[in-house]
Formats: C-alpha cells, sequence, structure tokens
C-alpha cells in the first residue's frame, strides 16, 4: 500500500509484497532451525517483529487507496458491474496458483518438501536437508500470504496494520471446512479443499452478518467453529473408545 500512495506500479508492489513475505517467512524458519527456537514461538516472535515494521514502513497504521490507481482499477472502470469482473480477477488467480501450487508439489523438490512435513526423520535418513526445507517451505507459504494481502488491501481500498489479526483462525477454519467436504485423497484435492473451505467458509460468514451476527462476534464465532470441529470428532472418537472396551 506505502509503495502504491508513493506512485510504484501496482503489479510491481506485489511483487515486491512477494518477496517481503518469502523473506519474512525464511526468517521464521532460520530462528526456528538455526537458533533452535520452538516452531510456534517463532512464529509469534517473527509476527510481533514484523507489527512494528509495518507501521515504521507505513508510517501511520491506516493507509487508503481508493484515491490512487491500484491493479483493479482497470475492471473497476468497465462499463458493467463491478463485482463481476473482480470476482472473475480473483478466481483466475485462484485457480492460477492453485495449478502453479500443485505443479510445484509434484517437482523432486515438492515431494521433499511435503515429506519433511509429513515425517521429518524419515526424510532425513534420505539425506534431504529437512532444515532447508522447512525454511523454504516457511518462505513459499508467506510468499501466499503476502499476495493475498496486497490483493484484499487493493480490493477493500485501504491497508491497517491489524488486518492480518485473526486470520489464523480463519485459514484453521477454512482448512478443517474444505477437508471435511473435499476428501484430500491426492495434492490436488487437498488443494482444492484448502480453496473450497475458504469459499465456504466466507459464505458461512455472510450467512451468519445477514442473519443478525455482530461484526465484532465474527472472531468469536469463528473459534467456536473451530473449537468445535476439532472437539467433537476427538468426543465421538473417545465415546467410541470407551464402548469397545465395555464390549459394546
Amino acid at each position: 500500500a506505502r509503495l502504491i500512495v508513493e506512485g510504484v506500479s501496482p503489479l510491481l508492489s506485489i511483487l515486491i509484497s512477494v518477496v517481503s513475505g518469502f523473506a519474512a517467512g525464511c526468517c521464521t524458519g532460520l530462528l526456528n532451525t538455526r537458533l533452535k527456537i520452538n516452531s510456534l514461538l517463532a512464529g509469534i516472535l517473527m509476527m510481533t517483529m514484523l507489527y512494528s515494521i509495518n507501521l515504521r514502513i507505513m508510517g501511520r497504521s491506516n493507509i487508503q487507496l481508493l484515491t490512487v490507481d491500484t491493479i483493479l482499477t482497470p475492471l473497476e472502470n468497465l462499463d458493467i458491474n463491478r463485482f463481476i469482473p473482480i470476482i472473475l480477477f480473483f478466481l483466475v488467480v485462484t485457480i492460477a496458483m492453485k495449478i502453479l501450487l500443485d505443479l510445484f508439489l509434484h517437482t523432486q523438490f515438492g515431494f521433499a518438501m511435503r515429506a519433511t512435513g509429513d515425517n521429518e526423520q524419515m526424510i532425513r535418513t534420505l539425506g534431504v536437508d529437512t532444515d532447508r526445507m522447512t525454511v523454504l517451505g516457511l518462505g513459499l507459504s508467506n510468499a501466499f500470504v503476502a499476495l493475498s494481502g496486497a490483493l484484499v488491501s487493493q480490493d477493500q481500498g485501504f491497508a491497517d496494520v491489524g488486518m492480518g489479526i485473526g486470520m489464523i483462525v480463519s485459514a484453521l477454519a477454512s482448512i478443517i471446512i474444505g477437508e471435511t467436504l473435499v476428501k484430500a485423497r491426492s495434492v490436488q484435492r487437498m488443494t482444492l479443499a484448502a480453496v473450497v473451505g475458504s469459499i465456504v467458509y466466507k459464505l458461512i460468514i455472510s450467512m451468519g452478518l445477514r442473519l443478525g451476527l455482530a461484526p465484532t462476534d465474527l472472531k468469536m464465532a469463528t473459534g467456536i467453529m473451530v473449537i468445535l470441529a476439532l472437539g467433537i470428532p476427538a468426543l465421538k472418537k473417545e465415546k467410541e473408545s470407551k464402548l469397545h472396551l465395555r464390549g459394546i
């Protein structure tokens, strides 16, 4: 957002954001792999530091983009309903990113990265540098996050330093919903589950708002949704285990 306000091309601003996100993710990975800081704590530390860095870059907590050209400006100037071309644009971007990610995960490097996440000990015995895979994996995931943030800020017409607060819970809810609707038997279906879950999650939130849910309660509703999604299967499994022990 700051780059766009300063007159930098919106597309170049997005590319710089993606590179910056990749670098931030790699830094998180290095904290974990090189300094041996707990992975969760490393993420919290990096988020805390990035909050200050973002404030320093932005100069203030909020930057509005309504008076400058963004990557969506040409679409908004079309003589049709504004939402149709923008929805199509985000649909194309989502499909393109999904295809690229699927192709990457089917490469030898992608297989090694997936194996590192599934069974780090096993893949290490095969000579794979799991520390490097962890760093690059976090960098790649944060690059996607940065891309999303850059596009969302241009779509909404502003960037706020607190826009990302609570997104981890929202992402978790989306993944849980997606895996429930789309059985992930392959890489393609896994990425599809994430996309479908995100869409369905947003639809659920929209329905909640239409039914009278206060915007201030969205985070709480999302948290309850995740707790139920994670807790109900565990309680069900525990109940089945007790019945099995009783011979029922």
